[in-house]
């Protein structure tokens, strides 16, 4: 079995360098990871298109949920073109009615936009109330891949129902693992067909005291670390 590709996510310029020299095989590009992942800078998606690897951009334009207004559409519809622009490979995106189903409006505006760049569906499909449904509306949209932890907190906890997407997605749509992947916990997943997962390789570091009390920074950050990124990959080469 070919080695699963590992696409690791990213926050900040040191933390794209530090998962490409770890082995990344693809980068998810974000701002503020600690709240999910927002749309990364201008400058950030520049410098991410020069990388030797894949970079697809989140493109979510707040944090809370994924239910949007018109004004938060028209931004992302711009951020899309940017990254475009700047030259990176694809996008990230995902978009829910106020009951949690997909929103399929949004979604086919937001695939228009994207043509000719690879995407993939975020977890806004784990917040939907049928996940079998929420995977024939990506197909149907033509959505290449699904992020997803099968509706869990993480993807050990949603296996169940990520043995039934893989079954139920029988080869037509990437289905992408993650939250909670490492080298320590990928094993519980090695049952499943995997071709790509989805980790963020970090680990945890204080943050600067004066930072702290300032209020510039918690007391704890994620930072990228190439060795995680390297033991993932040995794990799944085993």
């Amino acid at each position: 079995m070919p080695v699963p590709l590992i696409e690791v996510c990213v926050d900040s310029a040191d933390g794209l360098a530090t998962a490409i020299a770890g082995g990344a095989d693809r980068i998810e590009l974000c701002a503020a990871l600690a709240v999910g992942g927002l749309t990364p800078a201008p400058g950030l998606m520049a410098l991410a298109a020069t990388s030797p690897v894949p970079v697809f951009a989140m493109v979510r334009p707040r944090d809370g949920d994924f239910v949007y207004s018109a004004r938060d559409v028209d931004v992302m519809l711009r951020d899309i073109r940017a990254a475009r622009d700047y030259g990176l490979a694809g996008v990230v995106f995902g978009a829910n009615r106020a009951d949690g189903v997909l929103d399929l409006a949004v979604m086919r505006d937001l695939m228009a936009a994207s043509d000719g760049l690879a995407h993939t569906l975020h977890r806004a499909f784990d917040l939907a109330p049928d996940w079998e449904q929420a995977l024939e509306d990506a197909v149907s949209l033509g959505i290449r891949r699904v992020l997803t932890s099968g509706g869990a907190t993480t993807a050990i906890r949603g296996m169940a129902t990520l043995e039934k997407l893989y079954a139920r997605a029988a080869g037509r749509i990437v289905i992408m693992p993650g939250s909670g992947i490492n080298a320590r916990t990928i094993e519980a997943l090695r049952h499943l067909p995997l071709t790509e997962i989805h980790a963020s390789c970090a680990t945890t570091v204080a943050a600067a005291a004066r930072a702290v009390a300032m209020g510039f920074a918690l007391p704890t950050c994620r930072q990228t670390d190439a060795d995680e990124v390297r033991a993932l990959r040995t794990v799944l080469a085993g």
